[in-house]
């Protein structure tokens, strides 16, 4: 019973359970989404299933662009407002609590994390990149960021990116993601392979280096009220939570982490052998319990969905007619 408690005590327990449930979620999203398409590529033979709304958080460029025209004409795109409201979340989750989509809900980050996990236990260790190649590195997923910024947000007019919305190719973005997924050409099938076995060597290869996505996150994550700090009168600089980190902070050698990279993970606390860790805010008298931060997480994500769905900025404005005309027609968008 004491090693029960003694777990469940754990910073990163009630991470890795939300993480996995939420990745199993995701899954059954899939797998729903797949069998609403069908029901149309078999001309009605497959039987209808509901559209599952949360599919649309897999639409991430396209939510930037509705961000873009929701701020500056206040219209909510409505063929895919889902989307927009999930990445209102978890902007304004990583304002609140840092870059935790990353390490709580992000199915992409659990599959690297359980990745980086086997090949320790594989290979009895994880590899760290040369310190000058991995800042080259860490910079690329800045540059893609910088791209889609340029492209959307620059570029792109607010007319431009209205037609952008109400095109057919918009309309069917979530079933061409799909389609990705299903019919991969061998180069796709080559790179996603690579990065796994890369993702076996060194932790969380994809996140750190290529996601633009979770570059947007922790670029905002920098305003964030939650970040981790530690208690200089009871460290000893004993440099576990350092070796803990798996975005490789510097965690013993800093009174606050104000990194882009920490994801909120609260590893290097579970790490910390004096409880010297804590992730709170600055108007914090004495150090928060461990389970404020991952309710603050749950309670964001949350909230941000059900008011989506309270507003009415949830479900497609798409009919049964509308993917029965354009999903024939999706080879030729």
């Amino acid at each position: 019973m004491n090693k029960l408690t003694t777990t469940l005590k754990r910073a990163t327990f009630w991470r890795q359970l939300i993480q996995w449930l939420f990745l199993a979620w995701i899954l059954y999203i899939g797998l729903r989404f797949g069998m609403f398409v069908q029901h149309f590529d078999s001309h009605g033979v497959a039987p209808l299933v509901p559209r599952p709304v949360g599919v649309d958080g897999f639409l991430p460029i396209g939510a930037l662009a509705s961000l873009k025209l929701w701020l500056f004409t206040g219209v909510f795109d409505d063929q895919h407002p889902a989307a927009l409201v999930l990445l209102i979340t978890f902007l304004l989750m990583s304002v609140v609590a840092k870059k935790s989509f990353c390490s709580w809900l992000c199915p992409v980050g659990t599959i690297s994390e359980g990745l980086w996990k086997v090949g320790r236990r594989m290979l009895g260790r994880n590899f760290v990149i040369w310190h000058w190649l991995d800042t080259v590195l860490r910079a690329l997923k800045y540059l893609l960021l910088g791209f889609f910024v340029k492209i959307l947000l620059l570029d792109m007019s607010v007319f431009a990116i209205s037609d952008f919305l109400h095109s057919p190719y918009w309309s069917l973005a979530d079933v061409k993601m799909l389609r990705f997924f299903t019919n991969m050409s061998s180069l796709t099938m080559a790179i996603i392979a690579a990065i796994a076995l890369l993702s076996l060597v060194y932790k969380n290869f994809w996140c750190r280096y290529l996601c633009p996505y979770g570059a947007m996150l922790g670029l905002v994550s920098m305003l964030s009220l939650f970040k981790i700090r530690r208690n200089i009168k009871t460290c000893t600089n004993c440099g576990a939570c350092t070796q803990a980190c798996p975005a490789q902070l510097p965690v013993h050698q800093s009174s606050i982490i104000y990194s882009p990279e920490c994801t909120g993970c609260l590893t290097c606390i579970s790490a910390c052998p004096h409880s010297s860790l804590n992730m709170g805010t600055a108007l914090d008298t004495k150090p928060m319990p461990h389970w404020v931060f991952p309710v603050v997480v749950v309670a964001i994500y949350t909230a941000g969905v059900g008011l989506g769905m309270l507003c009415g900025y949830w479900h497609s404005a798409l009919t049964y007619a509308d993917y029965q005309n354009l999903i024939p027609l999706l080879n030729r968008l």
